[in-house]
């Protein structure tokens, strides 16, 4: 008999453990040949019981991860895309059929429009309406800060749907930004403070410059409302580093003076 040439041989732990014990040459008898179709038999059964255990459980994890993963794939899907006017008007439609049922979009949360017989115009600016009880309270913060020597304004009030809208997709593609980046800087519609009523952007009259930007939280102006808002039941909406991601916007108050305005705002 020729002598094995053990350089051929794979290693020991590559031998399958169930075949270690097995002679290496025919030293031994050979088994029975009955005996080799029973064990022939025997393994091809495991082998057939296994396959088919197998197939079974893939074929089932594979229909309940479509399944699972389908939902998701439809809105997360186009935010990723490459921005068209298909991809904006589906976003739009998007956002509109979640404002109502959605808590939050974009780290902004969703809102009502404040009812019309609710809005009244502000006397010091008749473009722009708050909700009756934030319109009077504003005014008497206004006249309270010219006493002190100070021109606050106010810039924007409540918005439509549609003004809202235009706001955040317009605006949008005109910038080429993407959703996330919009929403640091300006709310979906149906997710803005300022369908409430209660929200109102001011500014500095004597320094325009400083209207709708990061300045504005170096005026005077500023340093007042910081100081004296709270007695007139108004608070900063969005702080630095504040949780819902937006930037610091020093010209953007709301009024939490009374229970529904409160509430609005800070019930979960």
């Amino acid at each position: 008999m020729d002598q094995l040439d053990k350089s051929t041989m794979p290693p020991f732990d590559d031998i399958p453990e169930a075949t270690r014990d097995m002679p290496l040459a025919a030293a031994s008898p050979e088994p029975t040949r009955s005996r080799n179709w029973l064990w022939l038999g025997g393994t091809l059964g495991t082998a057939a019981l296994a396959a088919g255990s197998f197939a079974a459980w893939y074929q089932t994890t594979q229909v309940l991860n479509a399944e699972f993963n389908e939902p998701f794939q439809g809105i997360v899907a186009p935010l990723n895309s490459t921005e068209s006017e298909e991809g904006a008007a589906a976003a739009r439609d998007r956002a509109t059929q979640l404002a109502p049922t959605s808590p939050t979009l974009l780290g902004h949360r969703s809102y009502d429009e404040a009812p019309e017989d609710d809005l009244v115009a502000l006397p010091s600016n008749p473009e722009i309406r708050l909700r009756n009880a934030a319109a009077e309270r504003f005014e008497a913060m206004r006249e309270a800060a010219r006493r002190d020597g100070h021109n606050l304004v106010s810039l924007s009030g409540f918005r439509t749907l549609e003004e809202q809208e235009y706001l955040f997709f317009g605006i949008k593609a005109e910038r080429g930004q993407d959703v996330q980046t919009r929403a640091e800087v300006s709310a979906p519609p149906g997710f803005s403070e300022h369908h409430t009523g209660y929200a109102v952007d001011v500014g500095d009259a004597s320094q325009p410059g400083t209207n709708l930007n990061a300045d504005f939280g170096e005026t005077e102006v500023f340093a007042w409302l910081e100081e004296n808002a709270n007695g007139f039941g108004f608070e900063l909406s969005f702080l630095p580093d504040n949780p819902q991601g937006v930037v610091f916007e020093p010209w953007h108050w709301r009024f939490v003076g009374d229970r529904e305005s409160l509430e609005t705002f800070y019930i979960e």
